[in-house]
């Protein structure tokens, strides 16, 4: 089990001070199961670290910063990754902290067509800047290709793919009206 993932985030939801109460009832899982994973006792799927930086008002590559702290030359933080689902996650405001929304750049890897439909507060856009992206909602799938966008509730059941032999890169911003 990843213990090194367990503390990032356990460290932030103290910096945010919450509770392992107020995220699991943001998130639907189990106290037991957030205080397993933060202890490296459990494991984290794609979906559960989405709902659990949707909670934490975060982006999912947050719990991957590089340790060197060296930022990139336009001064963001070095890209944030999650490459062992076959999806990046690169924070676009990482010095910007509390907002009601989260943009991010996601670059899904070819064939990325795994995981289960989240749900969670807000809304979300997705933009598609390079690739072929399908997006799950409900029982009905939408494919995008470079300069299309789709807006939605994501209290609805959705999910992302990239069921291409090219990579997919799209922005993503996520709206929490919960918090």
């Amino acid at each position: 089990m990843d213990h090194t993932l367990g503390q990032k985030i356990k460290s932030i939801r103290k910096d945010k001070q919450k509770t392992l109460k107020q995220v699991a009832e943001q998130t639907g899982y189990s106290i037991s199961f957030l205080s397993q994973l933060e202890r490296g006792k459990s494991s984290a799927t794609l979906e559960s670290l989405k709902k659990i930086s949707i909670a934490l008002g975060v982006s999912p590559g947050h719990f991957f910063e590089e340790e060197d702290g060296n930022p990139e030359p336009d001064g963001t933080n070095m890209e944030e990754r999650i490459s062992a689902y076959g999806v990046h996650y690169r924070n676009l405001a990482p010095r910007f902290s509390g907002s009601d929304f989260i943009p991010m750049q996601v670059t899904l890897e070819p064939g990325q067509n795994g995981g289960r439909p989240i749900t969670h507060a807000g809304h979300e856009f997705v933009f598609v800047l390079e690739g072929t992206l399908t997006v799950e909602i409900g029982e009905e799938l939408t494919e995008l290709t470079s300069g299309q966008s789709l807006f939605y509730d994501a209290r609805q059941p959705h999910y992302w793919y990239n069921r291409s032999v090219d990579r997919t890169v799209f922005l993503c911003i996520s709206s929490d009206t919960g918090r």
